[in-house]
C-alpha cells in the first residue's frame, strides 16, 4: 500500500484540445508548455490528458494502431522543437491549410497532410548531419516495439495509408506472409525500404524527444502529467497483428447494457462493444507480462500519473462474440435469433461472472495479480483506476489496498437512504470527479437534467434519475433548491460545484478544461463515430494573442478554490 500523497487538483486537458499562435490546426507539445507554466501559476498540480498514442482512422484516442507509438500530429514545429525546419516553411504550410489552421474542430485529414509533408522535409535534411548517435541509440533501445510498428507502418503506407489489416491483399494481411512481402522488397529495393522504415521509427524518436521535454519542463514547474492507458489495444494495431498469439480474435471486450444512454437503443440492449481482442492472459502471466510490463514503462517516461482506463477489465470484463461492425444484425434480434447467428455465445462476462462467491473470489485473484504488475512496471509512478460501470464490491476494497485511487462521482455515490456521500468523507485513495472525457460539461450535464425534470412528457425514469442527480449535485454541494425547481445554471452554481469538489478529501481532485468558462460542448459522445467526437480545440490560450479575459478571470477564481480548499 501506498503512502498517502498531497492533495491535488487537476485539470482534464486532451492533447488535441490547446490552440496556439502559429499552430497548425491541433494541439502540440508545444502550446502543453504554455499550460504547464498556467498550472504552475494557479496552483494546479496536475494536467489529465488522453491517451497520447497514434491513432487510426476513427482518430479516437482509445483505438491505436500501437500500444506504444506517439502520435506524430501532436509534433511541434517551433525551431527548438524541430530545428530542420523553419518558421517561414511552418508559415508556408499553414497558409496552404486554409481555413483548418483556425477551426474549432480538428480537421485531422488536413493537419495529417500538412505535419506529414514537414516531417518528409525534415527527415530530409536530418540525413544530411552526421551525428545520428541519439536517433540511433533510440532504435536500438526501442527495437522490441520500434521495428514491428516501423514495420507495421510500412505495410499500411503499401496499402493505401488504411490499418485495416484483414482487409489488406492476401500477400499483406497475415504476419508470416507480412513479412515475406517485406523480404521481397529488401531484396528488390534494399536502400529504398531501409529509408521508408528509418523514416518511421525517425518520426517516433522526434515524438519522444518532444514528450520527454515537455515531461522535463514540467518538473522544473512542479506540475504533474498524468496519462491514461487503456484497457484493450486495437484490433487494427501492430501489437495485434505482429502478436497475435497474445490476442483472443474470437471475442471483443465492452461493457454491459446501459440505460443511462438512452438514445442508443444497441447500448441500452447489448451494451457497449469496443471491438477490442480480449488478451490470453495465462499466456502472458507464464512469461511475466512482457507486452504489459513494455507499455507501463514507455508511458511513465513521460507520466507521472496515468489512469487506467476501465480497470475492471483486469477482474473481468464483458465480452462479445460478434465484432462491432456487425452490431446492426443483432440489434433488433431476440436472445434466441442471436444464439442461432452466433452459433451458441452471447455477450456475457470474461472469463467468468461474478455470480457466485467463488467466482467472485478468482475474478478477485486474477485483478491482483495483474495490477501487482502493473504497480510494479510503474516503479514511482503513480496509478489511478477507472472503476466505472458495473462494480463488483470486491474491486473498491481490493484498488484501496494496493494504493491505486479509484473514481468517485459524487452523484453517482449515495447512501442506502440515496443521499450523496460528503465530501468529506470520500476515501484519501481516490479520484473525485463530476465527469470523464466521455460525459456533459458542468454546464451540459446540469442544463439537460433540468431539461429531463421539466420537460413535458418526460420518460418517468428519466426524471427520477436527473431528480436523483441533480439532488446529490446539491447536496454535495450546498446548492439550494428553489421550490420545486433547480436554478439555471449559473456562475454561482459552477463554482460552488468546483469548490466542494476541490474540499473533498480526495487525493485527487479534477475538472474538465471546459468547466472553467461553463462550456458546453463534449470532448467524446460514446456509442458515435466521427462528426464532432475527438476533436474540440478551445477557444482560447493562456497568454498571447490568444488570451482570454474570461480564462483570467476564471483562472484567478481557481487559484483562489485551491488555496482555499488546501490542495
Amino acid at each position: 500500500m501506498t503512502t498517502a500523497l498531497r492533495r491535488s487538483a487537476g485539470i482534464l486537458l486532451p492533447a488535441f484540445s490547446p490552440r496556439r499562435p502559429r499552430d497548425l490546426g491541433i494541439g502540440d507539445t508545444r502550446a502543453l508548455r504554455e499550460w504547464i507554466d498556467w498550472a504552475a501559476d494557479h496552483g494546479v498540480g496536475f494536467l489529465q490528458l488522453l491517451p497520447i498514442q497514434e491513432t487510426g482512422a476513427d482518430d479516437s484516442p482509445y483505438n491505436a494502431i500501437s500500444s506504444v507509438a506517439l502520435e506524430p500530429a501532436y509534433l511541434s514545429f517551433e525551431p527548438e522543437d524541430c530545428p530542420w525546419i523553419s518558421p517561414q516553411e511552418v508559415a508556408a504550410v499553414r497558409a496552404e491549410m486554409g481555413e483548418a489552421a483556425e477551426a474549432p474542430l480538428v480537421d485531422y485529414r488536413v493537419v495529417r497532410r500538412a505535419k506529414r509533408a514537414l516531417l518528409e522535409k525534415a527527415w530530409v535534411r536530418f540525413q544530411e548531419q552526421d551525428d545520428w548517435e541519439e536517433f540511433g541509440d533510440f532504435s536500438a533501445v526501442e527495437a522490441g516495439w520500434l521495428l514491428p510498428y516501423a514495420n507495421f507502418r510500412w505495410l499500411m503506407e503499401r496499402n493505401h495509408g488504411t490499418e485495416t489489416w484483414d482487409l489488406w491483399p492476401e500477400d499483406c494481411n497475415d504476419p508470416k506472409r507480412a513479412l515475406a512481402t517485406l523480404a521481397g522488397a529488401f531484396d528488390a529495393d534494399h536502400d529504398a525500404v531501409v529509408e521508408r522504415l528509418s523514416f518511421f521509427k525517425w518520426v517516433q524518436w522526434l515524438c519522444f524527444r518532444q514528450w520527454r521535454a515537455v515531461r522535463a519542463h514540467a518538473d522544473a514547474r512542479g506540475v504533474k502529467l498524468m496519462g491514461d492507458i487503456p484497457i484493450g489495444v486495437s484490433w487494427y494495431s501492430a501489437d495485434v497483428f505482429f502478436g497475435q498469439e497474445d490476442f483472443d480474435l474470437c471475442w471483443c471486450g465492452g461493457a454491459p447494457p446501459e440505460r443511462v444512454f438512452k438514445h442508443d437503443r444497441f447500448i441500452r440492449k447489448w451494451g457497449q462493444n469496443w471491438g477490442i481482442p480480449l488478451y490470453h492472459w495465462d499466456k502472458m502471466a507464464d512469461e511475466g507480462f512482457p507486452w504489459w510490463r513494455q507499455r507501463v514503462a514507455k508511458l511513465t517516461s513521460i507520466f507521472h500519473i496515468f489512469r487506467i482506463d476501465h480497470v475492471l477489465g483486469f477482474y473481468r470484463i464483458y465480452s462479445f462474440p460478434w465484432r462491432p461492425q456487425r452490431n446492426a444484425e443483432f440489434l433488433d434480434l431476440t436472445e434466441e435469433e442471436a444464439e442461432l447467428k452466433t452459433g451458441g455465445p452471447l455477450p456475457g462476462w470474461a472469463p467468468r461472472p461474478d455470480d457466485t462467491p467463488e467466482n467472485q473470489a478468482a475474478n478477485r485473484m486474477d485483478g491482483d495479480l495483474r495490477l501487482r504488475m502493473v504497480l510494479e512496471a510503474a516503479g514511482a509512478g503513480e496509478v489511478v483506476g477507472e472503476d466505472l460501470g458495473c462494480v463488483p464490491e470486491y474491486v473498491r476494497p481490493h484498488l484501496a489496498s494496493l494504493g491505486i485511487a479509484g473514481f468517485r462521482i459524487p452523484h453517482w455515490d449515495f447512501d442506502e437512504d440515496g443521499h450523496v456521500v460528503p465530501k468529506e468523507k470520500l476515501p484519501e485513495c481516490s479520484f473525485a470527479t463530476y465527469a470523464t472525457h466521455d460525459h456533459d460539461t458542468l454546464a451540459g450535464m446540469w442544463e439537460s437534467l433540468r431539461r429531463d425534470v421539466m420537460a413535458p412528457g418526460s420518460d418517468p425514469d428519466d426524471v427520477a434519475a436527473a431528480t436523483g442527480y441533480l439532488t446529490r449535485m446539491s447536496e454535495f454541494s450546498g446548492i439550494p433548491r428553489i421550490g420545486e425547481v433547480w436554478a439555471p445554471y449559473s456562475d454561482a452554481i459552477q463554482w460552488r460545484l468546483i469548490k466542494s469538489l476541490f474540499a473533498s478529501t480526495s487525493r485527487y481532485a479534477a475538472i474538465m478544461i471546459t468547466d472553467l468558462t461553463a462550456m458546453t460542448e463534449r470532448f467524446n459522445r460514446p456509442g458515435t463515430v466521427g462528426g464532432d467526437n475527438w476533436r474540440l480545440r478551445l477557444p482560447w490560450a493562456p497568454k498571447g494573442d490568444l488570451a482570454s479575459a474570461e480564462l483570467d478571470a476564471a483562472s484567478v477564481k481557481l487559484e483562489q478554490l485551491i488555496a482555499l480548499t488546501g490542495r
